[in-house]
């Protein structure tokens, strides 16, 4: 009986989670060494329900204000929403064909740049919030402190915003070195398409991630969803980032993108889907979803 109890504990293993004396893991559900979805029992031998995503969006310590949601100023999950909203206007405004036109290729290069800041504050922040999620169930309350800092690798959503704020970083680089309009072609190559190609990698890595993480497989359906909506639209911009990132690379022969309308379409693509997902953010916050 005992190796049975040993057992189901390592099975049902959440890296996030501290289960208080008497609760216990009886079924868990995820992806390789990733646990994306669990049932816990309670002392009194119901059954609760607990989701990765779920968990942290709902039950964290630096969210105050569960009621508002688009006026939530006291809750980090809203700070994240619109600050990431703000960068993907400032992706999609810079990739559209009439902005550079009406400002100039300084200030269109500045847009993404400014851009790539927030989207980098959004991540930090993100990361902030995920670090932050209760770990006990949901329903307790107990005090917790409030963490700056964790390595948490075994856990799916820790790896996905690391990921993601790395790959901001490099979108940093890439975006600053484009402001410089005097580089040669293998400078622009060096210093502005590699970061942003390791950026579009990073994001696609994070974005597949959270994909799983939500979907709890490799593939999956749920279209009345919001956290799928929300994983979905960032996974098909993180592609179309990706698509832009490919084609910007400048042919030595010819001095020009191998194709700027793919460059231009692709992150105006992905800037549109960045932002609605980060829109859906807010409503996602104050709307449990059943588990």
């Amino acid at each position: 009986m005992g190796d049975q109890l040993k057992e189901k504990k390592l099975i049902c293993n959440i890296p996030s989670l501290d289960l208080p004396e008497g609760w216990s893991c009886i079924k868990a559900e995820g992806i390789g060494p990733f646990v994306t979805k669990a049932i816990l029992k309670h002392p009194n031998g119901s059954h609760i329900g607990w989701a990765s995503r779920d968990h942290r969006k709902h039950h964290n310590l630096l969210d105050s204000d569960t009621k508002s949601t688009w006026w939530a100023p006291k809750a980090i999950g809203w700070w994240v929403g619109v600050i990431f909203a703000i960068g993907a206007v400032c992706f999609t405004l810079g990739s559209s064909p009439v902005y550079p036109k009406i400002v100039g290729n300084n200030l269109d290069g500045m847009t993404f740049f400014i851009g790539s800041l927030f989207f980098t504050t959004a991540a930090l922040a993100q990361y902030i919030e995920t670090i932050n999620a209760r770990q006990t169930p949901k329903g307790l309350k107990l005090k917790e402190k409030i963490r700056l800092f964790t390595w948490e690798p075994r856990r799916i959503d820790w790896l996905a915003v690391v990921v993601q704020f790395i790959g901001t970083i490099f979108f940093n680089i890439s975006t600053f070195y484009a402001l410089n309009s005097l580089m040669t072609v293998q400078q622009i190559n060096s210093q502005v398409w590699t970061p942003d190609a390791f950026g579009s990698i990073c994001f696609l890595v994070a974005s597949g991630l959270v994909w799983i993480e939500v979907g709890h497989s490799l593939f999956s359906w749920k279209i009345g969803s919001l956290s799928w909506q929300i994983a979905a639209l960032n996974l098909i911009g993180s592609i179309a980032f990706g698509i832009s990132a490919i084609s910007a690379f400048i042919l030595p022969l010819t001095g020009n993108p191998v194709n700027i309308t793919l460059v231009n379409l692709g992150t105006f693509t992905g800037g549109l889907c960045f932002l609605i997902g980060a829109l859906l953010l807010l409503p996602e916050r104050t709307h449990p979803e059943k588990i």
